[in-house]
């Protein structure tokens, strides 16, 4: 749900989902204990907001079940979008914006550059509440906040 209307998922190519695959097994193998890794669970961000996104690093104690539907963005410390055509307004804009907005400290947006995932991080400034680009990635995505990442983006090749 984005701004209290429900939004129906498009089928999706496979690059979208060959990037999802990619970019969740490269973190769960180096997510740190405190932290878990999901795919596409909603976050409500407010009574109106409850966007799915692609991938969501939350703290393990959000964690509530098999049954649980949604995290709470006070829960989500990263959230991850891969732009797909019919989604590309609302993944490079509206999304982050209620993100960031909520207060999610990092994003990530997933752009397909030739079959291979490019990855543009941002960090949450929290005197303007607005996300700053600390950094795109094309092969390699190595960061070390929120926590140490080194994820080779060329392995897409290889799924």
């Amino acid at each position: 749900m984005i701004d209290g209307s429900l939004v129906f998922a498009s089928p999706q190519v496979s690059f979208h989902t060959l990037a999802v695959d990619l970019l969740v097994a490269g973190l769960r193998r180096i997510v740190p204990a405190s932290l878990r890794v999901r795919r596409e669970m909603g976050v409500i961000l407010d009574a109106d907001q409850r966007p799915e996104p692609d991938i969501c690093v939350i703290a393990a104690g959000a964690d509530r079940g098999p049954e649980q539907t949604f995290y709470r963005a006070r829960e989500v410390l990263l959230t991850v979008e891969v732009v797909s055509p019919e989604s590309r307004t609302r993944d490079r804009e509206r999304k982050p914006t209620l993100y960031a907005k909520a207060g999610i400290p990092y994003f990530w947006r997933v752009e397909n550059e030739s079959g291979r995932p490019v990855v543009y991080v941002y960090e949450l400034d929290p005197a303007t509440r607005g996300y700053e680009l600390t950094g795109i990635h094309h092969d390699r995505l190595k960061v070390s906040v929120p926590f140490e990442i080194d994820i080779d983006l060329t392995e897409i090749d290889a799924l």
